[in-house]
């Protein structure tokens, strides 16, 4: 990898966004998974993912700048709350855009207001469009 590579960041709570995680490992695109759950930490770490970020969201004092260079942001959404504060916390970590994948379609306006650049709302679990022209 060069020095200017920047890493793929990735919320990954739900089925949706560990087969996005499967995919970015299966091409080899450097990548890091952002979460605040013990339990999802130990899961990713079990299916093979090398960077994990945990935030203990309700600190504000821990949303350091992580030591990889983060580029382009992917949140699966499985929570409002949680999807919200990871755009907040992401939007201070780079300028690339944000990208919030739901199965929900209330929360667009929301998501867009707090920072993110897309918000794709797709009801199916397959997601390899977003690795084609946006990775």
């Amino acid at each position: 990898m060069n020095a200017t590579q920047e890493y793929i960041l990735v919320s990954a709570p739900n089925k949706t966004g560990e087969s996005f995680i499967r995919m970015l490992m299966s091409k080899e695109i450097p990548f890091a998974v952002i979460t605040n759950s013990k339990g999802e930490q130990g899961r990713l770490a079990r299916i093979g993912v090398k960077h994990i970020i945990f935030i203990d969201t309700n600190e504000y004092e821990s949303w350091v700048l992580p030591e990889l260079p983060i580029g382009k942001v992917f949140l699966f959404e499985s929570s409002l709350n949680l999807c919200c504060r990871f755009i907040q916390i992401c939007r201070t970590w780079t300028s690339q855009d944000i990208c919030v994948i739901t199965h929900n379609s209330n929360p667009r306006l929301v998501y867009k207001g707090l920072g993110a650049d897309e918000v794709i709302h797709t009801p199916s679990h397959e997601v390899s469009f977003l690795v084609e022209g946006r990775v």
